[in-house]
């Protein structure tokens, strides 16, 4: 599993977590990123397929649209309260 820490807007942090072996690269969570914080990843997992990962993390406002459009539940995003 690959994950990236965020700053948000705010002073809280979340984390952009991607499972990595049950992507199957649709690129859908790169696709409708409207921050464009995602991209192809030049691994390749067991499906043949190129995960995604945090290209530009600082951008991320985990709107979480990444985890609702991903049809394979690969991706999600975990926010810290009080940190």
């Amino acid at each position: 599993m690959s994950e990236a820490t965020v700053a948000l807007r705010g002073g809280g942090k979340a984390e952009i977590k991607v499972i990595e072996e049950r992507c199957k690269g649709c690129g859908f969570c790169i696709e409708f990123c409207p921050m464009r914080v995602l991209d192809y990843s030049p691994r390749i997992n067991a499906r043949g397929a190129h995960p995604p990962y945090a290209k530009n993390p600082e951008a991320c406002t985990a709107c979480g649209l990444c985890e609702q459009f991903c049809p394979d539940l690969a991706i999600y995003i975990v926010k810290k309260k009080g940190v």
